[in-house]
């Protein structure tokens, strides 16, 4: 369920919309590289036992690592700000303000964050997962092209 969030959508829509069927190639090699990510990752993490930070600190040095780690930081809170955007546009569809809903998502995240446990976060996670499953449901519906569809994600046509 990676990249489902609000900044996700909107350049998913805004992709579709300006180009069409164009970029279905990448979803391949994308998928691919983020399933060989996550695996290495968690591979590294388990015989470690260290973190991303660590690790990196002790084959590149402190300056890289501080390098990276700010820049994932900075990564990190400009999808927090395009979440929260997406929670702010959303609600205001049902006309709640902005100035409400934020403020309350906030409170919803620090709360999961501080004091759930593993096993309620990831309940709430999974939950939110069948969530999604009306997206699913509503790409079958507005009736695409499956043959160019099909074209365009097995083959890159520039």
């Amino acid at each position: 369920m990676v990249d489902n969030d609000a900044g996700g959508i909107i350049v998913y829509s805004e992709a579709g919309a300006r180009w069409g069927y164009l970029p279905l190639w990448t979803l391949l090699p994308i998928t691919i590289v983020l399933i060989m990510v996550q695996e290495m990752c968690s591979r590294m993490g388990a015989v470690t036992g260290k973190g991303l930070s660590d690790l990196i600190r002790e084959e590149f040095g402190l300056r890289v690592t501080f390098v990276w780690m700010s820049l994932l930081v900075l990564v990190n809170l400009a999808n927090i700000m395009a979440n929260f955007a997406g929670i702010a546009g959303s609600l205001e569809l049902f006309h709640i303000s902005r100035y409400v809903s934020v403020p309350l998502g906030a409170i919803v995240v620090w709360l999961l964050g501080s004091k759930g446990t593993y096993q309620s976060v990831e309940k709430i996670f999974l939950f939110a997962c069948v969530v999604y499953v009306p997206t699913i449901i509503s790409g079958v519906l507005v009736q695409p092209d499956w043959k160019e569809a099909a074209i365009y994600t097995a083959s890159s046509r520039f």
